[in-house]
C-alpha cells in the first residue's frame, strides 16, 4: 500500500501536470480564436487574453510538463533522491514563472482604462461595433467617437447612451481578476507540491538511514557470531 505522504505527492503531482495541460489549452484556444470571426460573446474576452503574456504562459506550461516528467524516474526508483531533488527545484522555478505572469496581469489591471483606450484605438470597425453591441454603449470616452451601427444608429441615439469606457473597464477588471487569481492559485498548488516533495525526500532519507543502521546491526551480529 502507498503511504499517505507518497499518496499526497502523487495527487499534487497529477494536479500540477493538469495545470500545464490547462495552460496549453488556453494559449492555443486564444491563438486559434484570432483566425475566427469574433462575435459579441467572445470579442471582449479574446481581446483581453491576447494582451496577456501568452508566450510566457506557453513556456511555463512546457516547463510544468517537463517537471512532471522528471518526477517519473523518482517514482519508478523509490530509493532515489536525486531526481526528486531536481523535481523540487524545477517546481520552485515553475512557481516563480507563474507568479511573474500573475503579477504582470495584476499590474495591468491598475491601468485598465488607459490600456483599453489604446486597445480600442487599434481595433477594426467590426470589433468596435461588437464591443458597442455587447455592452450597449457608444464610443469609448464619449459618443463623439461612436461607430454608427445597430446599437448606435445615429449621433442623437449615441449621445443618450453611456460611453464604453465604464462597462468595458468593469468587464476587463472582473475578467483579468479571475485570470490572475487563477495564476496565484496555481502558485499555491506549486507550493503544496513542493511541500509534498520535501516530505517524500525526508521519508526516503529516514528509510536510507534505517537501512544503514540495519545493515550495521546485521554486520555486527555476524561478527559476534564468528567470535
Amino acid at each position: 500500500m502507498l503511504d499517505k505522504v507518497l499518496l499526497a505527492f502523487l495527487v499534487a503531482d497529477a494536479l500540477f501536470a493538469g495545470t500545464g495541460g490547462l495552460l496549453i489549452g488556453i494559449v492555443f484556444a486564444t491563438k486559434s480564436a484570432r483566425t475566427h470571426a469574433p462575435t459579441t460573446a467572445d470579442v471582449a474576452s479574446n481581446l483581453l487574453l491576447v494582451r496577456t503574456p501568452l508566450d510566457g504562459a506557453l513556456f511555463n506550461a512546457g516547463l510544468v510538463l517537463f517537471t512532471f516528467a522528471v518526477s517519473l524516474p523518482a517514482l519508478i526508483v523509490p530509493s532515489n533522491r536525486t531526481w526528486l531533488k531536481l523535481h523540487g527545484w524545477l517546481v520552485a522555478a515553475c512557481a516563480v514563472v507563474t507568479l511573474a505572469i500573475g503579477l504582470d496581469i495584476w499590474y495591468s489591471t491598475l491601468q485598465t482604462r488607459s490600456n483599453l483606450a489604446v486597445l480600442w484605438s487599434r481595433q477594426t470597425e467590426n470589433n468596435r461595433s461588437l464591443i458597442q453591441q455587447k455592452f450597449g454603449c457608444c464610443g469609448y470616452y464619449n459618443s463623439q467617437t461612436a461607430l454608427i451601427d445597430a446599437t448606435c444608429p445615429s449621433a442623437e441615439v449615441a449621445s443618450e447612451k453611456l460611453a464604453c469606457v465604464g462597462p468595458f473597464s468593469n468587464y476587463a477588471n472582473a475578467f483579468l481578476d479571475l485570470v490572475f487569481t487563477a495564476m496565484f492559485g496555481i502558485v499555491a498548488l506549486d507550493a503544496i507540491l513542493l511541500l509534498c516533495t520535501a516530505m517524500v525526500l525526508k521519508r526516503r532519507a529516514e528509510m536510507e538511514r534505517y537501512r544503514h543502521i540495519d545493515d550495521k546491526n546485521r554486520y555486527d551480529s555476524l561478527q559476534s557470531a564468528r567470535l
